[in-house]
């Protein structure tokens, strides 16, 4: 930047020219002049009036500066009354910090402009989450806001050692990144693999945290996600309390939780806010509902098709008879119902939310029940599809059933081609594709694959949940000198 005001001005005006909800305006001040510079809508207006303009125009009046030099040491050291104040020297910089919602001031004589926290976005409150419902717990969800976000986490971290690092990403958008982590508990490879995945990204704009997600994950071609989505504040504190770690995306409710193995995807957070027992429950329910929703339409195809002499005779029996008069082939025939339920969840999502869950109850009740009166599908195959879709809900996180989705056709498809060597072909190959997938050095199968590591303390919280009390180590995420995370009276003897 320049010392002449008026050549500043002139740059700046030109790189923010036909911006209609640009405000600016040049004010004399005594001998000199001074130029302030926002977007409309992104700022605290009364922060500006009270702390910027009011000061410039009456305050400083009062006791007229004698220099250049004077004027800047009067505005800093009693001038301008708010403590987040910085300097920038590069029109570029400038120029971002002022679209990120701060106010620029320009002083005639000085060769910096000064900056001015003001941000203050449009934004919505914080809600309960819409993705995590629960019972039990917190109902605070994360918001669009950046600073919300970083301050929801520092209120339930309490530890000078949380370190929330910030950065840019987007060469034009120019996104807000922060990486939360406690410096105690990270593992320093992870951490210093996340900084290298995030600064090797260069792409002109980041919309959204499942954006960034994708360009971190490196098996691209695999279904299975690498990462964490969440919008629950308590679950991403606790995350971090496991040695990983968070990343907050500006303009996105959704934080990033990393590494992320299997075993992750299975746990809610309201597990660990009642008994054991009923977690243990709901935790082992939640895994034969995924391994229903995998396998069922494959198993159905490989017993009513091809290896019918392995079920009971009077389930056969059932089964023959409501097939009686079907026009298609079975396989045509859960291919297309998978389809249709797939299609019929799809358009629930996308209506409103006031008719979209009566959509696709009401919707599946009738498609379901008028194709059977049709002759075209059988019942069973019925509630073949139905089972699958309900069993796909009972998992937590959605990006999971996702993955289990398009794994289900690729069952379905080599179980069509080869029957039940076709079936176990696709399951194996499947589990071998997780058995070699890792994220961030940590194996996807852990602790099913890999448990000994820690003594098969991670078996403590897959498919039961054991009582907190004996889960007295952190996970396989944390640093080794930071292990012990719960000690009770027997232990300190």
């Amino acid at each position: 930047m320049y010392s002449d005001i008026d050549k500043n001005i002139k740059i700046l005006e030109d790189m923010f020219k036909d911006c209609g909800d640009l405000v600016k305006r040049k004010i004399p001040v005594s001998k000199t002049s001074i130029y302030v510079l926002y977007f409309d809508g992104m700022n605290d207006r009364e922060l500006i009036e009270r702390s910027v303009i009011r000061t410039l125009m009456i305050e400083i009046r009062k006791v007229p500066p004698t220099s250049f030099e004077d004027l800047g040491e009067a505005l800093i050291n009693g001038g301008i009354t708010t403590a987040d104040m910085s300097f920038c020297k590069d029109f570029e910089e400038a120029a971002v910090l002022v679209m990120s919602g701060e106010t620029l001031v320009l002083i005639d004589g000085l060769s910096e402009a000064l900056i001015i926290a003001s941000k203050n976005y449009p934004v919505r409150g914080v809600e309960k989450p819409d993705t995590e419902g629960n019972i039990y717990g917190p109902k605070e969800a994360f918001t669009e806001n950046f600073r919300d976000n970083t301050a929801l986490l520092r209120r339930r971290i309490r530890d000078t050692r949380l370190k929330i690092k910030q950065l840019k990403i987007g060469r034009r958008s120019r996104t807000d990144i922060a990486i939360a982590y406690l410096e105690d508990i990270i593992r320093p490879e992870i951490l210093a693999e996340a900084e290298r995945r995030l600064a090797a990204i260069d792409i002109d704009a980041i919309t959204d945290s499942g954006a960034l997600a994708a360009l971190l994950q490196r098996d691209s071609l695999s279904p299975f996600p690498s990462f964490q989505l969440t919008e629950r504040t308590d679950k991403a504190a606790a995350e971090i309390f496991e040695g990983r770690i968070v990343i907050v995306v500006d303009t996105s409710p959704f934080v990033i939780i990393l590494p992320a193995v299997l075993a992750c995807f299975y746990q809610a957070a309201e597990d660990y806010y009642e008994g054991w027992m009923n977690a243990s429950f709901i935790r082992l329910l939640r895994y034969l509902s995924s391994a229903a929703a995998l396998t069922l339409p494959g198993l159905y195809i490989c017993f009513a098709l091809y290896n019918p002499s392995m079920l009971p005779t009077e389930l056969l029996m059932k089964m023959s008879s409501a097939r009686d008069g079907v026009p298609i082939s079975g396989i045509t025939e859960i291919f297309l119902m998978e389809l249709a339920f797939e299609a019929l969840r799809e358009a629930g999502v996308r209506m409103p939310q006031a008719i979209g869950s009566t959509l696709g109850i009401v919707g599946g009740i009738i498609i379901g029940q008028a194709a059977v009166d049709a002759g075209i599908v059988s019942p069973l195959v019925v509630i073949v599809v139905s089972l699958t879709a309900i069993c796909s809900f009972a998992i937590p996180q959605i990006s999971l059933s996702h993955a289990y989705r398009l794994c289900k056709y690729f069952i379905m498809l080599l179980s069509s081609l080869f029957g039940l060597l076709g079936f176990w072909s696709a399951v194996v190959l499947i589990f071998l594709h997780m058995c070699g997938k890792e994220s961030f050095g940590i194996p996807y199968l852990y602790p099913f694959a890999g448990g000994d590591i820690e003594g098969d303390e991670g078996v403590r919280d897959t498919f039961f949940r054991f009582p907190l009390i004996h889960m007295k180590k952190r996970p396989v995420f944390a640093n080794n000198r930071q292990k012990i995370r719960l000690k009770v009276p027997s232990d300190k003897k």
